[in-house]
């Protein structure tokens, strides 16, 4: 048996508890891993509450990207080997001393990489990279991201600032330094956000990626012009009320490793703020769910 943290039913932080879970076998396509550190996202809290749907089988463990090393490979997968170090998805659950990966949805992890580092990637990062594709703001212009100081705000604003995109995004005064170490102009949430968005950009914005829906992708979307180039990663039903879309998903491994390469080389900061140890997984899913964590939070697992 392997301890794991997750939930007994769908609802709030009272539903989270460690599990005792068996070694999982690989099957077609996956990899067996030593999980040695595991991402925490808004999904994953999410999850708990069902607003994924309530199919998963219960009790669920808890987190979808995780680094560590292959102890086995499953039935047609190639390109891996025990004893690799790597990272990608996991649909079993990351926050595990051992769990099971996609390989379609994982790489190899490179030596100048930490495990801490590679666990931010597979969702957050990829995210990211996904969504200022699909944006699809060019050379010059300027992109507004709602939500702009977690894990896929931060990545957002560096990988479009590697392309020569301006970068304004919403977020609290108090997180004024970290979107200005981005290389981001903060702008206020609250009342009166479109007349700050329109004092930073006079000539309006060319995209917007939003990472909180609801009325805040309301507020800001009067902004834009082309609404078309309003993708969200949190609420589909506003971005589409809009007349925007949810972000498409396009990650594979090139794209993983891609990423990876991007952090070793220092052109891609994870911004981890905080790494914790798996028996305090839920203080780090408690922060992420009160909306006040900054940047990257990580489980250090073994």
């Amino acid at each position: 048996m392997v301890k794991a943290f997750g939930f007994v039913d769908h609802g709030g932080p009272e539903q989270q508890e460690f599990l005792d879970r068996p070694v999982l076998e690989p099957g077609p396509g996956q990899l067996a891993i030593t999980v040695r550190a595991a991402g925490v996202n808004p999904a994953d809290w999410k999850s708990r509450q069902g607003w994924f749907g309530r199919k998963r089988e219960l009790p669920a463990v808890m987190g979808s990207e995780a680094a560590g090393v292959v102890d086995r490979v499953g039935p047609g997968v190639t390109g891996f080997t025990p004893g690799d170090e790597v990272f990608g998805i996991a649909p079993a659950g990351a926050f595990a001393e051992q769990t099971l990966l996609n390989a379609e949805l994982s790489a190899v992890k490179p030596g100048k990489l930490g495990f801490d580092e590679a666990a931010t990637l597979p969702v957050a990062a990829a995210t990211a990279d996904d969504a200022v594709r699909d944006v699809g703001v060019g050379t010059g212009g300027t992109l507004l991201i709602l939500g702009i100081s977690g894990g896929v705000g931060s990545a957002a604003a560096q990988i479009a600032r590697s392309r020569g995109i301006r970068v304004i995004g919403t977020a609290s005064d108090a997180k004024r330094a970290h979107v200005e170490a981005l290389g981001a102009v903060q702008i206020r949430y609250g009342d009166g956000v479109a007349d700050r968005i329109r004092a930073a950009a006079p000539d309006g914005v060319d995209g917007i990626l939003d990472l909180v829906g609801g009325d805040d992708a309301r507020a800001a979307a009067v902004t834009l012009a082309d609404r078309s180039r309003l993708v969200s990663t949190a609420d589909p039903t506003t971005a589409a009320e809009l007349g925007g879309r949810f972000v498409t998903r396009s990650t594979t491994p090139e794209t993983l490793a891609a990423l990876a390469g991007l952090v070793a080389a220092g052109e891609l900061d994870p911004h981890i703020t905080a790494r914790y140890p798996l028996t305090h997984a839920a203080e780090a899913i408690a922060l992420v769910e009160s909306g006040h964590a900054r940047g990257k939070l990580v489980l250090e697992v073994g």
